[in-house]
């Protein structure tokens, strides 16, 4: 295997990482208003996700420089092509971040709805651009022969890009959801595991639709097996669920999600970038790669680095590993 093959298998990982990690928090952003009753539950789901959700940013920032560094060409034209919708997804993070910290600076009502709803929404619109951004990147895009992006942003809004953009949107909420049912107690979690059934059964005819169209479309014996595993996994998860198994049902939903991305990027493989336009403008591992000596610093780089970063964060997430309900809020007795 070359060092790129190895480079857009590590990039998959990341990306796999991020929208595992990602993911549930997107989702518990969605159930602030989905889930939660009032504030002191808002204030639940959001400090399930205090510890982590920054951490767990950092595999989208390690993802898109790796992606800068193996693959200049991939990076340049997604970053050009995409640019309106990678740039609301950037701005969205940004808010959502300021307004995790905000929220709480001042008493009143007004204030911290505002926040709140900014939670929300910026939860809500990731969840879904990330998806069509994938989806349009698995179909193939208007590339030229300069590996320039050809095309407009309507043509990113296709049926099956924003087929993509519900998915992952179902799939992280019922991540979330699942998430939330493991990190709670109460009532919350009673209805939590409720809402992950309907949101579940929603989110399985969805993917299905989407991965058998991928499939059908770009997939190979090898994408058919990680289907197949996706598929399976969400049913495990939503069985997990049933019977009050929180943690197996969690570790279920994160193979879904593992699963489906595998698949994008095993059905991409060789190339990292499809042209609608002609096969041979496509961008692959080979044309849109970093010379081997970059490659092989980076690799010693990542080497070194990854297990750090994997050793703290799984710290962090056992730190944080109790429980939480509305009694630990402050001022709800």
């Amino acid at each position: 295997m070359e060092l790129h093959d190895v480079w857009f298998v590590l990039i998959a990982v990341l990306w796999t990482g991020y929208f595992f990690l990602e993911g549930f928090d997107f989702g518990v952003g969605v159930l602030t208003r989905l889930l939660a009753r009032d504030r002191a539950e808002r204030r639940v789901l959001i400090n399930t996700i205090g510890p982590v959700w920054d951490g767990n940013e950092v595999w989208l920032l390690s993802a898109g420089g790796a992606t800068f560094a193996a693959f200049p060409e991939w990076y340049a034209t997604l970053f050009s092509g995409f640019y309106l919708p990678l740039l609301l997804i950037l701005v969205c993070l940004i808010i959502r971040g300021v307004a995790f910290e905000y929220r709480a600076k001042r008493p009143e009502d007004s204030w911290q709805t505002r926040w709140e709803w900014a939670i929300f929404i910026t939860s809500v619109l990731p969840a879904f651009m990330w998806g069509v951004a994938f989806g349009n990147i698995v179909r193939g895009v208007k590339i030229d022969a300069d590996m320039e992006y050809a095309g407009t942003l309507f043509d990113l809004l296709n049926p099956y890009a924003l087929l993509g953009g519900l998915v992952t949107l179902t799939l992280f909420t019922f991540h979330g959801t699942v998430f939330t049912a493991l990190k709670t107690v109460g009532d919350i979690r009673t209805r939590a595991r409720r809402l992950a059934t309907r949101l579940g059964l929603v989110t399985a005819v969805l993917a299905v639709v989407f991965l058998v169209w991928t499939q059908a479309h770009t997939g190979d014996g090898k994408s058919l097996v990680a289907l197949v595993v996706a598929v399976a996994a969400l049913v495990a998860a939503l069985g997990a669920n049933l019977v009050g198994r929180e943690g197996w049902s969690f570790a279920f939903s994160g193979v879904t999600i593992a699963a489906s991305v595998a698949m994008l990027f095993l059905s991409l493989f060789p190339d990292v970038m499809p042209s609608s336009l002609n096969p041979d403008w496509s961008l692959t591992v080979t044309n849109a790669s970093s010379t081997p000596y970059t490659l092989k610093i980076m690799t010693w780089c990542a080497g070194i680095a990854t297990p750090v970063v994997l050793l703290y964060q799984g710290w962090t997430y056992w730190v944080f590993r109790k429980r939480i309900g509305t009694q630990h809020i402050a001022g709800t007795h």
